[in-house]
């Protein structure tokens, strides 16, 4: 997390741009926001299908599919022809599973008071542009354990259905994502103009396609508990992350009569990063995701569709072109997984304990440094932010992103050299958190003025310590 969020400020509720320290997208669009845009309104969609018919019908080659294309050997039509349609079958199990999600996000939460340490139940968000402090029953874990006992259930004893069923539909579950994706993202668009939860959280740019795309509500909800913003966040494509894996191991399994360890160690190496995110899920309504981002097509589409089809290429990539690792690879990329995972978590927990405890704490076994800052928000209010400038933070800014980075490389290791499609990733994991960065370097700048100086010089690298 950035040191942005040690401490979120108040934004502005009216259309103005001037506080220091706003949060919150845009009130107006520039040339350059609307052209990005546009852009991804109408590409993101074509790459995820692009990635997914190429394994699908050119064994995971990304370049074939267009070089055909440019020699006459096919036509766009040809390839659409080839794809499977959406499916009753696929409508059923999409359905009933955002269904069993939802059912699964509205219960109480029980793990909190069985699991030592894990913080879960009803838990309180950061202040609102408007002023709100919203609750949240945190129950991510819970859904997940449950999710996953059904799924255990049914392989050993109950046999419902293959645990290739995913796989086995993994295109018309594309179809059935996209729907749902646009549905709600109009829905929630819609709901914003005519009965929005909180009409002080809500942004109009006046430019329809950008309030569309990054969203007007800031915390959309359905009465009091059932909040967009969490759900599709984590649910139900976190949830179905590792499902999605044990689906691919299992159609391996069909097709080689083997699992291979490059397999497993996916498995593993991103089943502890789910199991993070959820054992985690009070931590997560401090992040930027929650505490900033308005809820658009933007997150409603990319949780639904981008999530589970773009970070589990690897898994997918896999089936096609079952991988087996020499011992020594297989525990250095579980190494460098491992490390990644313990310099993204301690990073944070650092940042966690310095700000629970006001810096009243030992890091590395020394009293934490820090550079005191101060802002004024929108009332004129004057307040203090401290900046923490020891342990893993007085390396680098972000350097919880550089642990991120590790593992994110260490899924993509997994599946060799052979093709490019599983190293996109690794891509745009870089692309994603080097623009979170500067975006969110940005915001500091103009909320701490020339006291922003003192930490950078203090912490001069962003990510990599003597590089970057």
């Amino acid at each position: 997390m950035e040191p942005s969020e040690e401490k979120i400020s108040k934004c502005v509720t009216n259309k103005t741009e001037t506080a220091q320290g706003q949060w919150g997208r845009a009130w107006k669009v520039d040339w350059f926001s609307l052209a990005s845009v546009i852009f991804l309104l109408l590409f993101a969609p074509f790459i995820v299908y692009y990635f997914i018919m190429s394994c699908d019908q050119y064994n995971c080659s990304l370049t074939k599919p267009a070089i055909h294309l440019l020699q006459g050997k096919v036509r766009l039509l040809d390839i659409w022809n080839k794809t499977p349609p959406l499916t009753l079958k696929a409508v059923i199990l999409y359905t009933s599973w955002v269904i069993f999600q939802v059912f699964l996000f509205m219960l109480p939460d029980f793990c909190h008071k069985f699991i030592p340490f894990y913080q879960g139940g009803l838990q309180e968000g950061a202040v609102t542009p408007a002023g709100t402090v919203l609750k949240y029953e945190i129950n991510g874990l819970q859904a997940w354990l449950i999710t996953h006992a059904v799924w255990f259930a049914n392989l050993y004893y109950f046999h419902w259905f293959s645990p290739t069923i995913i796989f086995d539909n993994w295109i018309p579950l594309l179809w059935c994502a996209n729907i749902l994706g646009y549905l709600v993202s109009i829905f929630v668009m819609i709901k914003a103009y005519y009965f929005p939860s909180n009409a002080k959280d809500c942004k109009f740019t006046g430019n329809h396609l950008y309030d569309f795309m990054m969203g007007i509500e800031f915390n959309p909800r359905l009465g009091k508990w059932f909040d967009f913003k969490l759900f599709f966040n984590g649910r139900p494509g976190i949830v179905a992350w590792t499902l999605i894996n044990l689906s691919y191991a299992a159609k391996q399994q069909e097709l080689y009569g083997k699992v291979t360890n490059s397999i497993i160690l996916v498995n593993v190496l991103q089943g502890l990063y789910v199991l993070d995110f959820f054992w985690n899920e009070t931590w997560y309504l401090k992040t930027i995701d929650i505490c900033h981002d308005h809820f658009g097509w933007y997150l409603g589409w990319g949780d639904c569709v981008w999530l589970p089809y773009l970070y589990t290429l690897q898994g997918f990539y896999l089936v096609y072109h079952p991988v087996q690792l020499s011992t020594g690879s297989a525990v250095g990329i579980l190494l460098l997984g491992l490390v990644g995972y313990y310099i993204f978590r301690m990073t944070n927990h650092q940042k966690d304990l310095f700000r629970r405890t006001d810096g009243n704490c030992t890091i590395w076994g020394k009293k934490p440094k820090y550079i005191e800052c101060s802002y004024t928000s929108t009332d004129g209010t004057k307040h203090y932010s401290k900046l923490l400038t020891s342990g893993f933070w007085g390396l680098a800014r972000h350097f919880n992103y550089t642990g991120d980075l590790m593992g994110s490389l260490a899924y993509c290791l997994c599946c060799g050299f052979q093709h490019i499609l599983p190293y996109f990733y690794i891509i745009y994991m870089i692309i994603l958190l080097v623009h979170r960065c500067i975006r969110d370097e940005e915001r500091c700048s103009s909320k701490y003025g020339k006291e922003w100086k003192r930490y950078t010089d203090a912490v001069p690298y962003r990510l990599i310590p003597e590089i970057f």
